[in-house]
């Protein structure tokens, strides 16, 4: 499976099984995340086999059921650590999606506390959200999706691989489906922004990655 079926396959999964994922797949997971560490300077962490993050209130609250593996984003604090965590958090749950698993982005219905106890984070550095991450009961549902028009602008005609890109950013979880970001292509540059909303800079930075994965050029 490549990155971008991956991006047509995966949809969040809440409630997991308890089958174990195989140490190859752990190795192949930690080596993405390393190399995601190296090129951006964040602290991503793999957490394995810790069910109690999620076997509280809150994590019931949010439907979460079996929940044993996550991924922790975790960074030097500064402006742009959301968007970070999401562009290259949304990397590593895309090649988990390749690699037979499933995910579900985490904001708020999970320990932050006992995230913490499993993953060091130093003194300059937050811990912005996690992937919950295993075999998912299900394979999850498609979300709905806004009109594409009302999400992107040209200065002119949409270009094929604008388009391409626009549908595989149509496809990004964002926090309750919020979609509130607008990708703009002027004199043939492409930038993106978030029109406001919680957690909508992590929205934005998973946004981004899909728009590259799916059109092969970079977001300025």
């Amino acid at each position: 499976m490549t990155i971008n079926e991956a991006i047509q396959t995966r949809h969040s999964v809440r409630s997991y099984t308890d089958r174990k994922i195989p140490d190859e797949i752990i190795s192949r997971l930690s080596t993405e995340i390393d190399s995601c560490n190296q090129e951006s300077g964040l602290h991503i962490q793999l957490v394995t086999n810790e069910p109690k993050a999620f076997d509280g209130m809150m994590a019931h609250y949010g439907k979460f059921t079996g929940v044993q593996n996550y991924i922790a984003l975790i960074g030097k604090k500064s402006e742009r650590l959301e968007e970070q965590t999401g562009y290259y958090g949304e990397r590593i749950a895309l090649l988990t999606q390749t690699l037979g698993l499933n995910t579900c982005w985490v904001a708020m219905t999970f320990s932050k506390g006992t995230v913490k106890k499993h993953c060091t984070i130093n003194s300059n550095e937050k811990m912005t959200c996690v992937i919950a991450l295993g075999y998912g009961t299900t394979q999850g549902v498609p979300h709905n999706s806004k009109p594409m028009e009302s999400l992107c602008k040209t200065d002119g005609t949409m270009p094929d691989w604008f388009k391409a890109g626009m549908e595989t950013a149509l496809l990004a979880p964002t926090a309750v489906n919020q979609q509130k970001f607008l990708i703009t292509l002027e004199d043939g540059i492409v930038t993106a922004k978030s029109l406001g909303g919680f957690y909508s800079s992590i929205d934005l930075g998973i946004v981004k990655y899909h728009f590259e994965a799916g059109s092969g050029k970079t977001i300025h």
